[in-house]
């Protein structure tokens, strides 16, 4: 963060907020990168090419944006403050750039434009939503910086205390790699937890949309009581599954003559490989949507 590139757009960045007045907000997200080596590390990460279109959430000013720009055919640049996005617009004109498209909105309530490729230093604390939005969306590589103890829970091993509904959903749709971390000290204003840039590559997908919203929902249950036992964690989590009450759940529960998922309900949820979360979800809901 020392070299004369990163003092150079840190020097850009406090310039271009002073002029317009605007006093960034860190309860909003607004962390913005003044690494110049680390925004070329994670442009390069995404080996972008003039076929690419290249999806950015929470653009700031552009400190990646009219980079990414260069490279690709096309960036479409969500930020949601409408301040921010001006002088977005104004930046792409003063330095002739014509192939972004920015949008001013907020990116979890829009339909996403077509694209290929996603490069963005996402708002923490937009973090899941967004991420578990992307897998909606077909695209053939994610590089995405994100909390470091949020990137940890991405690929957490069953049973650790990283294993989450996150590490759940992905297990099925991408391969999660770690790029590599970025110092607190990269941003202004400083947050106070340093981030993780990972990359998210997508599998070939075994199962169908229907089977994967149906894992999705026991996912989120389950994962809701992450120390209870199954059975518990179904009944207290019934109204992600289902629309039965109670009482009903737990008579169906305990009319379940299959030896392997009366053994499943006695296990607690961290213990549980996505696999096998599959398996009890496919099992259980019929029974409990019949």
């Amino acid at each position: 963060m020392n070299s004369e590139g990163s003092e150079s757009l840190s020097k850009t960045t406090k310039s271009i907020l002073n002029k317009h007045g605007i006093r960034l907000n860190k309860n909003l997200g607004q962390n913005y990168l003044i690494d110049k080596n680390k925004r070329d590390q994670i442009i390069s990460f995404g080996n972008i090419t003039q076929d690419d279109v290249v999806l950015e959430i929470g653009t700031g000013i552009g400190t990646l944006t009219i980079e990414l720009a260069k490279k690709a055919k096309k960036v479409i640049a969500i930020e949601q403050d409408s301040n921010i996005s001006e002088i977005l617009n104004q930046r792409l004109k003063e330095e002739k750039i014509d192939n972004v498209e920015v949008i001013n909105e907020d990116a979890l309530n829009i339909e996403f434009p077509k694209f290929n490729k996603i490069v963005s230093n996402l708002p923490y604390q937009i973090s899941s939503p967004i991420t578990f939005k992307f897998l909606d969306y077909d695209f053939d590589l994610a590089i995405l910086m994100y909390q470091k103890e949020f990137a940890d829970r991405m690929n957490g091993e069953v049973g650790s205390k990283d294993y989450s509904r996150l590490s759940a959903m992905l297990y099925f749709k991408c391969d999660v790699k770690k790029l590599t971390d970025v110092s607190c000290e990269s941003f202004i204003p400083k947050p106070k937890v340093d981030s993780t840039v990972i990359s998210l590559t997508p599998k070939e997908s075994k199962l169908d949309k229907d089977e994967f919203k149906v894992y999705s929902n026991f996912t989120k249950a389950l994962f809701q009581h992450r120390n209870k036992k199954i059975r518990n964690a179904l009944i207290d989590s019934r109204h992600v599954i289902c629309s039965l009450d109670k009482k009903e759940v737990k008579s169906r529960l305990n009319n379940i003559n299959n030896e392997k998922i009366n053994e499943y309900l006695t296990k607690r949820v961290i213990v549980l490989t996505p696999e096998e979360i599959l398996y009890i979800s496919k099992e259980l809901n019929p029974i409990f949507n019949d």
